[in-house]
């Protein structure tokens, strides 16, 4: 059943990454071009999710939102396993010093909220893609540091490692080529996780006014139908249900990678 889920999940996810590579493709209308009559339209023929309040057709703005959201989450987690990974992997392998001021930073991130730490870089530096991208970078590196520190302490002192060095190899080499290749599990997982989370709290943001005011997204859809709830339903509820469909894809998908590659689980 969770390999079934798993798949679920990544049929999902190819959905979505092949929406918003073939955006211009798909898309039936220009998502900014403005329609008055057909304000707050509901589904019919034409405008299959309806239209917003300025005529413009809901299905056009969610499929060209995919590009935000999936561009946030990959360019996100990118960097923050690039950042993390190096940092957990240098303080657990030397120790010392470096490990001391690297677990100590992380201890002091950790204990501001994430989001909201987000949203008050977000709203210091301004709405836009890039702000939003380095608002969720901040805080976005420190888990995987954390995670990939504690497996490099639990592999260093391993026969495999104490070879390596005994034969003369260097520590860059022995950390990219013996370490890192048996840590990535864990950190493959995490960072499915982490798509769903950044893609969550992008959304969020954009909610909340801080995203980009020059492209469609998720967000700010939903933002822009929450007024219409009553009336017009259906300008926030099909925002709302891509962000449910995505978040729960990349959760299914992680879901099914650590059931398949933790041993305890499966023993």
């Amino acid at each position: 059943m969770g390999n079934r889920l798993a798949w679920i999940g990544l049929i999902i996810i190819c959905i979505l990454a092949g929406t918003a590579l073939l955006a211009p493709f798909l898309a039936p209308y220009d998502p900014l071009a403005i329609d008055l009559p057909g304000e707050l339209e509901g589904p019919r023929a034409g405008h299959p999710l309806g239209q917003d309040k300025l005529g413009r057709d809901i299905l056009s703005q969610i499929i060209y939102g995919s590009r935000v959201s999936l561009l946030v989450g990959l360019v996100v987690v990118g960097i923050s396993l690039a950042i993390g990974v190096s940092l957990g992997a240098l303080a657990g392998y030397f120790g010392g010093v470096l490990d001391t001021i690297l677990m100590r930073l992380v201890d002091i991130l950790l204990a501001f909220p994430g989001i909201l730490l987000a949203i008050a870089l977000a709203g210091i530096l301004g709405p836009s893609l890039n702000n939003i991208i380095l608002a969720l970078c901040v805080l976005g590196w420190v888990g995987y540091a954390r995670l990939v520190r504690g497996q490099v302490l639990a592999e260093k002192n391993r026969e495999y490692v104490l070879a390596a060095k005994a034969l003369g190899g260097s520590h860059p080499r022995i950390i990219v080529r013996h370490i890192l290749p048996n840590v990535f599990a864990p950190v493959i997982v995490e960072a499915t996780f982490g798509l769903a989370g950044v893609i969550l709290a992008e959304s969020s943001l954009s909610f909340l006014g801080l995203g980009p005011q020059d492209v469609p997204t998720w967000g700010k859809l939903l933002n822009e139908g929450a007024q219409y709830l009553l009336f017009a339903p259906h300008v926030a509820t099909f925002p709302g249900m891509a962000i449910m469909l995505t978040v729960l894809g990349f959760n299914l998908l992680g879901d099914g990678l650590r059931n398949r590659w933790d041993v305890k689980r499966s023993a």
